[in-house]
């Protein structure tokens, strides 16, 4: 048999299997398939996959067929059979869309991965470096809107940002400069890209803040050396400084190196203390409509007023963004909630740029040997999330009945039920700290946007596929961009691989990330960390 005719009929030996597969998952509750024909299925698949030297297939085939008997009168259900042939489905799946090698290859990201922006308006430009950078196991975010893509990076602080100059609306040097003036306390490398690659450029890319100019056409190789060499030098900076450079308060570092010391020092004293993470109410308004460096300013302000208004003792340290960390020592709860309302209430009297100006706090306290530093700031922030959720400008901390996690929606919409069987499988896989995730899943666009889940709001992550009939994703994405709660939804396109165009519609429409096929449910659940 030539290589021709062999590829030809491994296709359709694995379409007739993902026909059966789809025909199964897509069984009423009340209908069910006797053990029988699912032995013979498994038995053909079997014999077919061993005379194509499909190997990986006949081995999972030979395993299911151990856990079944020929003669059984059993019969299953939905649920049952997805469980028992997922590692089926997962293989069909894999077979049909990817390269099983390149999978296998391809790094994993995790939460703390560096974070890289680009922004450039040639889509074909960002696939090419976010699939260079992602190779090397970084996390890249892409935008080719540039005012979309400010805001974005004063939102989320990436580790290394890559501009190029030729932009819509607004160029890159008017970014870099925007950029300098109300961000220039944080220490974030900004590499200039352009195809425009004279002297005098170069020079004015400089003077305006950038610290490195390459240009177009890129040579792969040193871009990626100089990518490594910044990244190093962003680490080996974060790690010399203690002081947040905008609030002048300690900075996340000092705390994740200071706060294991308050754990041995009660393991042996046996002094509790408590720990509250606070956050400014509705800052995302004040940075909307005043813009970020007025932000800062508030940041600063905040952060000095409760600087000023705690013992010496205790201890503040930025945590991320408008999230500050208060250590309070020899603090009991009913304490540490007095003195944060009394910070409220005084907070909320002072004269901003807006009269509803408040913040937020939750508060743990350590009485427990066994508990670790981690799980006491998640269960701080757990109480905090409860502070938002019970309307703001309070304090919420540990209650008899246990804590509430945060609420996540997690939408799949994708027309293929093969997939969508596979993210639910590893959706509901995931244990994610401080969040319960509520998961559902759609075979289409108009069965999500009618139901009463897309208008509630609450944050929701929402994995959009970019081809399906009827509705497809982009113009899902436009409606959902476009509806009353769109701030609650982080939109995460699936996309193949050669599709270019859907990837710039969906940048276009302010898709909040792409991802290509495939991708491991680590890397989702960091990019779902990373967001919240």
């Amino acid at each position: 048999m030539n290589l021709v005719n062999m590829e030809k009929y491994k296709n359709s030996l694995f379409g007739n299997i993902k026909n059966k597969l789809s025909d199964w998952l897509e069984l009423d509750a009340g209908q069910a398939i006797p053990a029988q024909e699912i032995f013979r299925f498994l038995h053909s698949v079997k014999g077919t996959a061993g005379t194509l030297q499909l190997c990986g297939l006949m081995a999972i085939t030979e395993q299911l067929l151990d856990g079944l008997d020929e003669d059984s009168v059993r019969v299953w259900n939905r649920a049952e059979l997805r469980n028992f042939l997922f590692e089926l489905i997962e293989h069909a799946y894999e077979y049909e869309h990817f390269d099983e090698v390149e999978i296998k290859a391809k790094p994993v990201r995790d939460s703390q991965a560096p974070l890289i922006q680009i922004i450039d308006d040639d889509i074909s430009m960002l696939i090419l470096l976010k699939d260079l950078l992602e190779d090397k196991g970084w996390m890249v975010i892409t935008n080719a809107d540039p005012v979309k893509a400010t805001n974005q990076y004063f939102e989320m602080q990436p580790d290394c940002l890559i501009l190029d100059i030729q932009l819509p609306a607004k160029d890159g040097f008017q970014i870099l400069q925007e950029i300098h003036l109300h961000n220039e306390k944080y220490f974030i490398p900004k590499i200039m890209i352009s195809i425009q690659n004279d002297k005098q450029s170069r020079i004015k890319a400089f003077k305006m803040g950038a610290d490195d100019f390459i240009g177009k056409p890129i040579d792969i190789e040193e871009f990626i050396v100089k990518m490594e060499r910044h990244l190093q030098r962003k680490k080996i900076f974060d790690h010399s400084v203690l002081i947040d450079e905008l609030t002048q308060v300690y900075n996340r570092r000092f705390l994740e190196d200071t706060l294991p010391r308050y754990f041995n020092d009660y393991k042996r004293s046996g002094h509790h203390f408590s720990i509250s993470i606070i956050d400014l109410d509705h800052f995302k308004r004040v940075n909307d409509q005043y813009g970020h460096s007025v932000g800062d300013l508030v940041l600063v302000e905040f952060a000095q007023y409760i600087k000023s208004n705690i013992r010496s003792s205790d201890l503040i340290s930025r945590y991320g963004g408008e999230e500050f960390v208060i250590i309070f020592p020899d603090t009991s709860n009913d304490e540490a909630k007095h003195k944060l309302t009394e910070l409220i209430n005084d907070f909320s009297a002072k004269k901003f740029i807006q009269n509803d100006h408040t913040f937020s706090a939750g508060v743990f306290t350590v009485d427990n040997e066994n508990v670790t530093p981690k799980e006491a700031l998640e269960e701080a922030d757990t109480f905090l999330y409860e502070a938002k959720r019970s309307g703001r400008g309070r304090v919420e901390s540990m209650q008899k009945g246990g804590t509430n996690k945060k609420s996540l929606n997690v939408s799949v919409i994708d027309d293929d039920i093969i997939i969508r069987t596979i993210l639910t499988k590893a959706l509901h896989s995931l244990q994610i700290p401080h969040f319960d995730l509520n998961i559902a899943v759609y075979e289409d666009g108009p069965s999500f946007l009618k139901s009463n889940r897309a208008k509630e709001d609450v944050g929701h992550f929402l994995i959009l596929d970019g081809v399906m009939p009827t509705m497809d994703g982009i113009e899902v994405l436009q409606k959902v961009k476009q509806s009353s709660n769109a701030e609650v939804f982080t939109v995460l396109m699936l996309t193949g691989r050669k599709s270019t165009d859907d990837i710039a519609n969906a940048l276009k429409l302010c898709a909040d990330d792409y991802v290509t096929k495939p991708f491991s449910i680590r890397e989702l659940q960091a990019r779902i960390e990373r967001v919240y």
